[in-house]
């Protein structure tokens, strides 16, 4: 049987991550408790052994005392010689081998994946507006910590919380056995150990909880100029971009500052409680051996436990230090992390089933929570098969119709129908695997060319992506290509974000994309913006074919991409204007008439028409 597996390092966790800490944890851990009862047994069985060990070295003291040289190893005194090196080299090395073993092997490897799958599959489900709202670099940090934290704090409290609360509990029963008023000494030392740790560790808690935003917004701050390289090149901003990290770092640097002075006065208050204990054990034991009460191997025993006890203070307060820095880390990440910006399915969702591509926008009201702007009681109902284009100045509602029908957001009023399904209905994966997108700024992933274009159907073939990469005239530049690791073609990765292509090439590839994905309805926002006319116009058959029998929705500033679409829809300031054929439209010398006579090189002025 294979112990690494005990625990599902990738199961699933039973619904949304609570907003409380501790209910946090118990939802990150959820599946793993028993191997981590486990671990955490072997840990305190070991920590008891510390007792044990004190306990031995007593009674072979007080027997070298009572029998002398020659008796020592007299018949009547094999049992103790034989106990004592079973157990130190039997007992004491499997104990701490089942503790460590289990630690690392059981724990370690599997609760740091658990978290972050966890984590991460919930991060996916949030809506597109948690992520407008947040640095990409800051999110993905947000996870690494938590889970990192999460795992630390479960690993500490095996290794050194549970070994030294049962290396605790055996001493006062050791002491208890040698005079109960050196049991009490002690016990008086943990009420001041304890309270102690009760005054600081709060703080300290708080204190890396800050530090840890801090440290985030620095990752945040770096990845956000680094996604943005050119653009900062093109400005020639480095300066600026260098003195916003210098400012996020300062900020963390004097977090790091305050939690550096708390954990000095913490490990110095300690560490002077710690050099106590042995004056206090060993002291009382002495002076209960004067008046005969306590026998030689009760003061090596108690001066034992004192010495291992004082040596592991520094070691615990220092893990206890790091343990309630990892919660503030997790209280960090779960204060980012857990908040319910999302669209779910609702709990009776059926999946849409053969889209036939009939679109019907009731009413719809959107506005991003503000009392203006989006759409205003936009109604229009668009035939299967039937190709819309959709024009109108910037901020006039058309990327937001596309978004609502991609249920990126909720509408606000009215509702969607596809085949005269509502939408909010439907499982939200069902309705885009029914809807082929390619937008102005598509982005890549750093992946292969082929895997790029596979996004668009996993389970196409070789054959299937060769075919849709010569239909978005792509297959030549994808052949020509080579990255800095040498691969070749369809085998050549991209770069973040696709930056080793050109803007016309990564829509060729967007469009391949789509072209293999194959959907019923299939949603063109500025897809030939980035392409120069001669490029445009090769790739025109290809797009037509592409739309042949599809429900489109094309935006476009560029009208002569429209002309021959079956109907024009003229929005502005959130509503529909106009609406009908290129031919039609210029014939009433409306708003869209306006648009085609003020075209500079084919398009639209991004104002609104005066």
């Amino acid at each position: 049987m294979n112990i690494s597996n005990w625990i599902d390092a990738f199961r699933h966790a039973d619904g949304p991550p609570p907003q409380t800490l501790w209910a946090f944890m118990r939802w990150c851990l959820s599946g793993a408790w028993p191997a981590l009862w486990l671990a955490a047994f072997f840990s305190a069985a070991a920590g008891a052994l510390e007792a044990g060990t004190a306990l031995i070295l007593g009674r072979v003291i007080d027997a070298t005392v009572t029998l002398g040289p020659d008796g020592f190893f007299a018949v009547e005194n094999i049992g103790l010689i034989f106990g004592s090196v079973a157990f130190f080299l039997i007992a004491r090395p499997v104990l701490f081998g089942l503790s460590s073993g289990s630690n690392s092997i059981i724990v370690m490897p599997n609760v740091n994946p658990l978290v972050l799958s966890r984590l991460n599959r919930w991060t996916l489900g949030q809506a597109v507006t948690f992520f407008d709202d947040d640095f990409a670099g800051r999110i993905a940090q947000k996870q690494m910590q938590a889970s990192r934290a999460v795992t630390d704090v479960v690993s500490e409290f095996i290794n050194v919380v549970a070994f030294a609360l049962a290396s605790l509990l055996g001493s006062v029963l050791l002491l208890l056995t040698i005079d109960w008023r050196v049991a009490a000494g002690f016990a008086v030392w943990l009420i001041a150990y304890f309270s102690l740790i009760r005054w600081f560790l709060p703080r300290i808690r708080k204190r890396s909880a800050t530090r840890a935003a801090a440290r985030a917004m620095v990752s945040g701050q770096v990845v956000d100029t680094i996604t943005n390289i050119k653009t900062v090149k093109l400005f020639a901003h480095d300066d600026h971009e260098d003195q916003a990290a210098l400012n996020a770092m300062e900020v963390f640097r004097s977090t790091a500052i305050s939690f550096g002075v708390l954990s000095a006065y913490f490990r110095l208050a300690l560490m002077t409680l710690a050099g106590l204990l042995p004056v206090l054990l060993l002291g009382g034991t002495i002076v209960i051996w004067q008046v005969d009460q306590a026998s030689p191997g009760d003061i090596v025993a108690s001066g034992a436990i004192a010495i291992r006890i004082a040596q592991m203070t520094g070691w615990v307060s220092f893990t206890l230090m790091t343990i309630y820095a990892n919660i503030g880390e997790v209280e960090d990440g779960m204060r980012t992390l857990t908040p319910r910006t999302r669209l779910e399915d609702i709990a009776n969702a059926e999946p849409l089933k053969r889209v036939c591509g009939d679109i019907k926008f009731d009413a719809l009201g959107f506005s991003y929570g503000r009392k203006t702007g989006g759409l205003d009681t936009v109604s229009l109902h668009i035939m299967p098969g039937e190709k819309i284009g959709i024009v109108g100045a910037s901020g006039a509602g058309k990327s937001t119709l596309v978004n609502l029908l991609l249920r990126l957001y909720e509408p606000e009023k009215g509702r969607i129908l596809i085949d005269d399904e509502d939408i909010a209905f439907a499982v939200q994966d069902s309705l885009r695997r029914s809807i082929g997108v390619v937008t102005q700024e598509t982005a890549m992933f750093n992946r292969s060319v082929r895997e790029n274009i596979l996004y668009g159907r996993p389970d196409a073939t070789e054959e299937e992506i060769i075919a849709s990469a010569r239909k978005a005239e792509a297959e030549n530049f994808i052949l020509e290509m080579q990255d800095h690791r040498g691969r070749k073609g369809y085998d050549a990765h991209l770069g973040e974000r696709g930056v080793k292509l050109s803007g016309g090439q990564r829509q060729r590839i967007a469009l391949a994309r789509a072209i293999i994905k194959d959907a019923p309805i299939l949603v063109l926002d500025e897809a030939t913006s980035a392409l120069d006319s001669e490029v445009e116009a090769s790739i025109q058959t290809a797009l037509n074919r592409v739309m042949d029998g599809k429900t489109v929705l094309a935006i476009a500033h560029r009208l002569s991409t429209l002309t021959k679409m079956d109907r024009i829809i003229v929005m502005d300031a959130g509503r529909i204007f106009e609406e009908g054929s290129h031919e039609d439209l210029l014939a009433r010398n409306g708003l869209y008439a306006k648009y085609w006579q003020r075209q500079s090189g084919g398009f639209i002025r991004t104002e609104a028409a005066e």
